[in-house]
């Protein structure tokens, strides 16, 4: 086992820049707006600026891999720079990947993002559990032996999502409440006061998971432009507030591309969600 989970270094790094995580989103429209092209000059020109206003000023960066997926081993090749400046930087990165596989297949994605010899490595990687949590074993296990984070999804933000996730067992537990439990256990396991398995939970939700048995991050988009608020958070995230963590892209990039102007929006961000000492 790691002695520094992730969740550890992750309450350090809100101590420090409050619990804000920036994404990372070079969609076409974001390029454009920039006055940038749609391609892979263009992708490393906005990823440049992003590192330039984010690196050393936010507790948690989220690159949005399917951006840079889409050009291939060229834009995967301004992804591992992206990920390295930002890290270099000691600012934590965290790959909105998503995987969700089984076996020998869910390890080689854990190898992927989550093994420091990896040239994509991260501090954590996001992931689905809908093949059923337990065929997350392979990416748990490598977070547990190098303190890397895993960032569950449990009770996302999209309206199509409610039709599963709030299902109900016998017990009248929903399936996003049974993931949030199962990452508790994990956590539990673990030992440590904060762990490396965190989960996504919508800032919308009228009817979120309990949370104050996690004891590990709790990712939040829908905060900025989609509406969700601090008050959202605070409330969906009593007893574990410390590591309540809002995500927030559209609201601070689209002050680009001037690098000042986008630093200017994550601070006043930011303000909003200082760091919390843990109890």
């Amino acid at each position: 086992m790691h002695t520094n989970t992730f969740g550890m270094r992750l309450l350090e790094a809100t101590q420090r820049h409050g619990r804000l995580c920036v994404g990372i989103d070079p969609h076409a429209q974001l390029l454009q707006q920039w006055g940038l092209d749609n391609n892979v000059q263009g992708l490393e020109e906005f990823s440049r600026r992003c590192v330039e206003a984010f690196a050393g000023h936010c507790a948690l960066v989220k690159p949005q891999v399917a951006f840079y997926e889409a050009f291939g081993a060229a834009g995967f090749a301004v992804l591992e720079r992206t990920i390295e400046q930002l890290r270099s930087a000691g600012t934590l990165v965290l790959a909105d990947a998503k995987r969700g596989d089984i076996g020998t297949t869910m390890r080689g994605y854990a190898t992927a993002w989550l093994d420091p010899a990896s040239p994509l490595y991260c501090d954590a990687v996001t992931c689905s559990p809908y093949l059923g949590f337990g065929s997350l074993a392979p990416v748990l296990e490598q977070a547990h032996s190098t303190g890397t984070g895993v960032f569950v999804l449990a009770a996302t933000s999209n309206p199509e999502a409610r039709e599963l996730q709030d299902q109900r067992d016998a017990q009248g537990r929903s399936i996003a409440q049974q993931i949030v439990d199962a990452a508790a256990a994990v956590n539990a396991e673990s030992g440590a006061a904060f762990g490396n398995v965190g989960v996504v939970v919508g800032a919308t939700l009228d009817q979120p998971p309990a949370l104050d048995q996690l004891r590990g991050p709790i990712l939040l988009p829908g905060v900025g432009a989609q509406g969700a608020t601090a008050a959202d958070v605070n409330r969906i995230c009593r007893g574990n507030e410390a590591l309540a963590i809002p995500n927030i892209s559209r609201a601070v990039l689209q002050h680009g591309p001037d690098v000042e102007a986008l630093r200017g929006a994550l601070a006043k961000a930011s303000a909003e969600y200082p760091g919390i000492p843990a109890l």
